[in-house]
């Protein structure tokens, strides 16, 4: 942890990945960040105990620079660090849809490229990190890469060729059960009951069903059969969900996703 860190474009992202740094353990004399508004830089600050610099400087005085700019703005940081950085870099992109061969065009040749696909739940510690290897990088850069994501949640490591379902799967996967618990809420009104105890009861069952599926082992099927009896209730709603073709949905959903996280990468945004 005797290398610097910078976090180039500190919003919500850059930030849990900043405090999770510190929590690690991160001496905060080897953290910088970077932010469009004067007012941000002072905010963080205060409130981390970080120094507040401009890129150019952040690519001067850092060994790892995490390019958490959201992607319409990489290319212009990118011009904007181009004579800054050098091979002896780590350069992490955070951006979704950003490949590394984009990242290595634009900077010094034999540049260390990491590609990371975190999900939102970093903001609470419960994320997930999907990393790839640019052409440049190392065993050691992909460690390192998992040490200062690994504070936020787990990693994985995945060909490049693979981040785009990666991206449908994890990293539009929350919206996905944001949009299940919606639904159900609704359905808990339709049947009843007031929308906060809805709310309440569906947040647990899914709570608990993903300590359940993380912690247990067992596989999702497995865990399906063991609350649905015969002619009960829950076969009787599966039964709906597979006659309205919900299975089906999902798997076009994450084809669609995938397949636009391959047209932003390449560029048709």
């Amino acid at each position: 942890m005797t290398q610097t860190v910078a976090v180039l474009g500190t919003g919500k992202i850059g930030e849990a990945l900043l405090s999770g740094m510190i929590r690690a353990g991160w001496p905060t004399a080897h953290l910088l960040v970077t932010t469009r508004r004067p007012e941000r830089a002072e905010e963080l600050s205060a409130r981390y105990g970080v120094e507040a610099v401009g890129n150019a400087d952040a690519a001067k005085r850092a060994d790892t620079l995490i390019l958490a700019v959201k992607p319409q703005d990489m290319g212009r940081l990118l011009d904007e660090l181009s004579h800054q950085v050098t091979r002896d870099h780590l350069v992490i992109s955070a951006a979704a849809g950003i490949t590394t061969a984009f990242i290595e065009e634009r900077l010094a040749p034999d540049t260390p490229v990491v590609r990371v696909m975190p999900n939102t739940p970093v903001l609470v510690d419960e994320g997930m990190s999907v990393i790839s290897a640019g052409t440049h990088a190392t065993g050691a850069h992909l460690a390192h890469t998992e040490e200062i994501f690994g504070g936020v949640g787990k990693t994985l490591r995945v060909p490049e060729s693979q981040q785009d379902a990666a991206t449908a799967l994890s990293g539009s996967g929350p919206a996905y059960f944001y949009f299940l618990v919606e639904a159900m809420t609704d359905a808990g009104i339709l049947l009843g009951l007031p929308r906060a105890q809805a709310h309440d009861l569906i947040v647990q069952a899914a709570i608990g069903a993903a300590v359940m599926l993380r912690d247990s082992g067992e596989h999702p099927v497995k865990l399906r059969e063991a609350v649905t009896s015969p002619a009960g209730t829950t076969i009787s709603a599966i039964r709906e969900l597979e006659n309205h073709g919900v299975r089906a949905a999902l798997i076009a959903a994450l084809e669609a996703a995938r397949d636009r996280s391959r047209e932003l990468a390449s560029g048709n945004g």
